[in-house]
């Protein structure tokens, strides 16, 4: 601390402003050891933290490969990929379908009879009107003789529909002065959003609203007719307004691109397993991050002493043999009715290092995946469902399953769910989670820290205020002496 007086020295000979600096300095230290532990306390807050991270990140990952729809991933193809596009998501099952497209979708489409100068009035007097009906709404647009050139008919219709229908001019010949027609064009295709009752009383602008017949049209102004698409998948005639045919097989999206009623297409949905292998990968990364961690923490060199500042810490012990106990002890039970070779990880080629990361073997794991996918699955995803016995939610009971068949990534979502939770139990008791618990006991010793800390310092400044009250009588004394003993010589 930096004393608010100054002394000179000149009384006693003495630097006492550097007296009291290495007084206070001696007195600190207690306050610098304090500081250095609340620093390593807030270091391990940190830390916790990032580990809570790392386990809620393989939390994710198993969660991802706990289910049948999370785990199985799909492929789909086509036998020719301009005839449409598939992509199948998880829900899928493999097989092979057909498809032919007879018809794509198409948007109802008119063209008014042309004229020569889309600039011109049309018009003879106010009022006359462009009217049609459109996905149940009538339109009626008025116009006025002063504004009813074929552009400005364009800009009030799309005003009035507010894009359901867009109305456009197109120029349909360049020879002599030209000619242009006013298009109006439905948003959406299929046959019930076709535009009818279509007419105008406009002087110069005429048109045939006469519907069509099936999907014929009946007038030449009706210059696309508006069809649903229609496809005979697997035999069965689909109709659709566009051309999307999604989940007309089972979690597989199919949309057409180009018809032809003589082509059948093949259609082929199998396990992927390139996404599966990718999906365990990424599990095991994840894996592996939060072995490394821990690893790093835990590692100690006779020299430098411990690498991390959790070393030693139970809360790495406990993580680290929840994730290790979820995933490689298995009970006796299941490891008997293990008959086709498929019961636990390292069997299918993912495997426990000497250092406690996991390691796929990818040529044993191809092989495995390729003999029986659905044993191959089982070992991952829980497929007779959870049954926890009915213990109470929160509880630890609740977090064990009572089914014969689990699922590893099941297990581990659970027992990391277990140890991590906060609940409440049967006596009214409250059990904080494992990182709650850590987290709140650090924040208490740092907030410890901080009251003695404070302590100190208030005693550190009263300390300095009498060091300075001292060294400041001495001075005074000091010059006082000095001053008399000159005195004194002068007189002799």
């Amino acid at each position: 601390m930096a004393s608010p007086i100054t002394f000179s020295g000149l009384g006693s000979g003495l630097d006492t402003q550097a007296i009291i600096s290495a007084l206070l300095k001696v007195e600190a230290l207690p306050i610098n050891q304090l500081e250095d532990r609340k620093a390593l306390e807030q270091k391990k807050l940190s830390l916790i933290g990032t580990l809570k991270g790392y386990v809620n990140s393989l939390k994710d990952k198993a969660k991802a490969l706990a289910t049948s729809g999370e785990f199985m991933s799909y492929k789909a193809s086509i036998s020719d990929a301009n005839a449409a596009t598939v992509s199948a998501s998880a829900t899928a099952t493999a097989g092979a379908h057909t498809m032919v497209i007879q018809s794509l979708a198409a948007a109802d489409r008119w063209a008014f009879d042309s004229v020569t100068d889309p600039d011109t009035d049309l018009a003879t007097a106010d009022g006359q009107t462009v009217s049609f009906t459109y996905d149940g709404q009538n339109y009626s647009v008025s116009l006025t003789a002063a504004a009813s050139s074929l552009t400005e008919i364009a800009s009030a219709i799309n005003g009035a529909t507010n894009g359901a229908v867009t109305a456009s001019v197109v120029q349909t010949s360049d020879i002599g002065t030209g000619t242009y027609e006013l298009v109006l064009a439905g948003d959406q295709a299929g046959t019930s959003y076709r535009i009818s009752n279509i007419a105008s009383t406009v002087a110069g602008l005429t048109i045939d609203g006469t519907g069509p017949t099936g999907n014929t049209a009946g007038s030449s102004n009706n210059i696309i007719v508006g069809t649903n698409a229609i496809a005979v998948i697997d035999g069965q005639t689909i109709s659709r307004a566009s051309n999307d045919f999604a989940n007309v097989i089972p979690g597989v999206s199919i949309t057409a691109l180009e018809a032809d009623p003589l082509t059948t297409h093949s259609i082929t949905i199998e396990g992927d397993k390139t996404a599966i292998k990718s999906k365990i990968q990424s599990f095991v990364d994840t894996y592996n991050e939060l072995a490394s961690f821990v690893n790093k923490q835990n590692k100690y060199d006779e020299e430098e002493g411990p690498s991390g500042e959790l070393f030693g810490d139970p809360i790495l012990r406990t993580v680290m043999s929840t994730v290790r106990g979820a995933l490689f002890n298995q009970t006796a039970s299941q490891v008997a009715g293990d008959t086709t070779g498929y019961g636990t990880l390292r069997l299918l080629g993912i495997e426990l290092q000497n250092d406690g990361t996991l390691k796929v073997n990818n040529t044993k794991l191809d092989d495995k995946l390729d003999e029986d996918p659905a044993a191959f699955a089982d070992l991952f995803v829980d497929t007779d469902g959870f049954d926890n016995g009915g213990a109470a939610v929160g509880t630890p009971a609740y977090y064990v399953d009572q089914t014969t068949d689990t699922g590893l990534m099941d297990d581990l979502v659970r027992e990391i769910d277990r140890v991590v939770k906060s609940y409440q139990a049967s006596n009214g008791t409250f059990s904080k989670g494992l990182f709650d618990a850590r987290t709140d006991a650090l924040n208490s010793n740092i907030k410890l820290y901080n009251q003695q800390i404070d302590a100190k310092e208030r005693r550190l400044e009263v300390y300095e205020q009498q060091l300075v009250a001292k060294f400041s009588a001495l001075e005074s004394a000091m010059a006082q002496l000095q001053s008399q003993q000159a005195y004194f010589g002068g007189i002799g």
